[in-house]
């Protein structure tokens, strides 16, 4: 491995890091001092060793058999979130949601507010444009940083990005270091009662406080996703400690020891029942890497 100014640790557990709990180990975990660190890592790793980034890891399964490669996680010197201008926010690709909103509610800017409900950071909503309650990063992204492959350090526009739903062209082994966001001028206290309002949604009908994914299959064209899973009569359906959601059927949830195989194959299961039931194919919007075991 090349030098480095962060921290490289071989052989990292990712089960802590996920909101699943569950899955193995990257094969090397690099936590990056700067963008200059991870560029001048990138550019001297090998190109046939993978590269992935982990935000959160709200919206992913890590395989049992761990992730082969570098596994990138930005931490604290990417949680930053600085004023452009009235109605700009430059934000760094490790904040989470809820610090973008904050801030953007301090300095009076409004139309982000849905980010607080974005169970990520910066870098994961940005590669995914993640949404919620009608919006999506692409309705407020300016342009974004990222550190390619290759180590070349990018700044794209929001057209150069490709996005459809939950879903970029960004180039694999990208890391999105940075985003722009625009929103509109808003009074600090409208904005606030919009956050709280989303956040209540959140709560009366997601499961928030369990071992869980966030949404896991993506919306088809025409239809809620949780309502076929309910219709297939999936609501609750388990394999070993992994279960469906009574709550919200399109979270799957970990009870207690769930493996990753145990639930990425109830979440098959589920996807079989459905298109049984309803003809319709549900594609899966949480993330699955590495290998089983």
């Amino acid at each position: 491995m090349p030098p480095v100014r962060g921290r490289l640790t071989h052989g990292a557990p990712l089960a802590p890091l996920v909101w699943f709990k569950s899955g193995g180990a990257a094969e090397y975990l690099f936590e990056p001092a700067d963008v200059k660190d991870l560029s001048n890592f990138l550019y001297a790793l090998d190109p046939d060793v993978p590269v992935m980034g982990l935000g959160l890891g709200s919206n992913l399964i890590v395989r049992d058999g761990g992730v082969p490669g570098v596994v990138v996680r930005l931490g604290k010197a990417f949680s930053t979130v600085e004023r452009v201008d009235g109605t700009t926010l430059k934000c760094g690709g490790g904040a989470p949601g809820i610090l973008v909103t904050s801030n953007a509610r301090d300095a009076a800017i409004g139309g982000l507010e849905f980010l607080r409900s974005i169970p990520g950071t910066v870098g994961g909503f940005v590669r995914m444009n993640g949404g919620a309650y009608g919006r999506e990063v692409k309705d407020v992204l300016v342009e974004c940083e990222v550190v390619l492959r290759s180590g070349d350090i990018r700044t794209l526009a929001l057209d150069e990005l490709g996005y459809t739903y939950r879903h970029s062209e960004l180039p694999a082994g990208a890391i999105v270091v940075s985003a722009t966001f625009r929103g509109h001028p808003e009074a600090p206290e409208t904005v606030q009662a919009e956050m709280d309002r989303i956040a209540a949604a959140r709560e009366e009908s997601q499961p928030l406080r369990s071992k869980t994914g966030g949404s896991t299959f993506k919306n088809p064209e025409g239809h809620k996703a949780w309502q076929l899973v309910d219709e297939a009569g999936c609501r609750g359906l388990r394999r070993g400690d992994a279960q469906v959601s009574e709550k919200h059927c399109n979270f799957l949830l970990n009870l207690g020891d769930a493996t990753s195989a145990d639930i990425e194959g109830l979440g098959e299961d589920v996807r079989e029942r459905v298109k049984a039931k309803s003809g319709v194919s549900l594609e899966w919007e949480i993330q699955r890497v590495g290998v089983a075991k």
